[in-house]
């Protein structure tokens, strides 16, 4: 069975941006010891959300990945892009 193509970023989506999400909150995760069992308990989502936020799923909830970070400790800010 072939492997679907990814979807394609949202316009003017930054694919690197979801990354490097992706690899800061599975760094802060494994730096505080827990597993993604231990996240998704402290932040109140499931272990699958846990799972698509470190894969950088496209398509994940902002609420659900705020709780996610408030668990962590971390925050999320908007900066303004360059042009391109």
């Amino acid at each position: 069975m072939p492997i679907p193509p990814k979807p394609a970023p949202a316009p003017g989506g930054d694919p690197d941006a979801g990354r490097a999400l992706a690899a800061e909150v599975r760094e802060r995760r494994r730096a505080l010891g827990l597993s993604q069992r231990d996240l998704a308990e402290l932040a109140g989502v499931s272990e699958r959300f846990v799972r698509f936020v470190e894969q950088a799923k496209p398509t994940i909830q902002l609420d659900t990945l705020l709780a996610v970070l408030d668990a962590l400790g971390l925050g999320l800010a908007v900066r303004r892009r360059e042009p391109r």
